[in-house]
């Protein structure tokens, strides 16, 4: 299956779509982007998801996303394998391990970088991760913005049938992540041997599961890792693990309205989204500090 080719399923089917990642590159490092894609912009109120490495960083590579600027959502960083390192506009400066979860709230516009520590460039390792975008609901998309991060200690864990499920952002099976997020979601890893099982419930909810790596039944459907199976909206959804397998699960209500996204800017409003281009051009957002000589130029399309 190509990068923009999807799956319909028959109306009635419990699989809507099946999505394979593109790949994109952000400047010396490839990503597959799975989120937005063309026949579905959202998941609930999920908007923006890329899937890095697994991959080598050695002294000449590793991520460098210089300081750029952000309204409307929430980005969520989840690493599995190495370290990044984040800073913001609000003067935050936080490395993201993994387990860890850093959860950014632009709101009303922020500015931030993501790069690879010196340290860990000159003794090399492997850097593999989660990074998605959030859609605020329209009364909070002009929040202030906000930074906060959670330790890997902090994130709940619990067995689901016997299933073992980490809820990094939300609320699932009767447990609540202690993220602030500010919509109705979930978003949750699982790491299983082979035949184990759950289901999640449909409700008004919008659902996707990713494999990260092993085969897992989603609905009755074979998916295979890197590729996003897309559930109908108020479908329950089993999840079998054909073999062992790393898996995220995630979505949530449908957004309240269709929302814009231009680069790195999320609005209900076109005419916000104009605004961000003229405040970015005229370098009207803040400076980052520890990292205010380097930003990326407002795209010319």
């Amino acid at each position: 299956m190509s990068g923009d080719e999807s799956t319909n399923g028959p109306n009635g089917q419990t699989i809507e779509l099946m999505i394979t990642p593109r790949s994109r590159d952000l400047g010396g490092f490839s990503v597959r982007r799975i989120l937005p894609f063309m026949r579905k912009r959202t998941v609930g109120p999920f908007i923006f998801l890329d899937h890095a490495g697994p991959v080598v960083v050695s002294a000449t590579s590793g991520i460098d996303v210089r300081p750029h600027p952000h309204i409307g959502l929430s980005t969520v960083t989840y690493l599995f394998e190495g370290s990044a390192f984040h800073r913001d506009s609000l003067g935050s400066a936080q490395s993201s391990e993994p387990g860890a979860i850093n959860w950014m709230t632009a709101g009303s516009g922020i500015v931030h970088s993501e790069r690879t520590p010196s340290e860990v460039r000159k003794r090399g390792g492997m850097i593999h991760g989660l990074q998605s975008w959030v859609a605020l609901p329209k009364s909070h998309e002009e929040t202030a913005p906000e930074f906060f991060h959670y330790t890997a200690k902090s994130v709940p864990e619990f067995s689901e049938l016997g299933a073992p499920v980490r809820l990094l952002v939300g609320t699932a099976f009767g447990h609540t992540s202690p993220v602030k997020a500010y919509s109705d979601m979930f978003y949750f890893e699982l790491k299983w041997k082979k035949g184990q099982r759950l289901t999640i419930p449909g409700r008004d909810r919008e659902t996707a599961v990713y494999p990260i790596s092993g085969d897992a039944k989603v609905a009755g459907q074979h998916v295979s890792a890197g590729t996003m199976a897309v559930a109908r909206v108020g479908h329950d959804v089993e999840v079998e693990a054909l073999t062992d397998l790393h898996a995220v699960c995630l979505g949530g209500e449908p957004l309240d309205g269709p929302r814009e996204i231009w680069w790195n800017f999320v609005s209900s409003s076109k005419e916000r989204i104009e605004r961000a281009k003229t405040e970015w051009r005229e370098r009207l957002f803040p400076l980052v500090p520890g990292d205010e000589q380097d930003f990326i130029p407002l795209p010319d399309a």
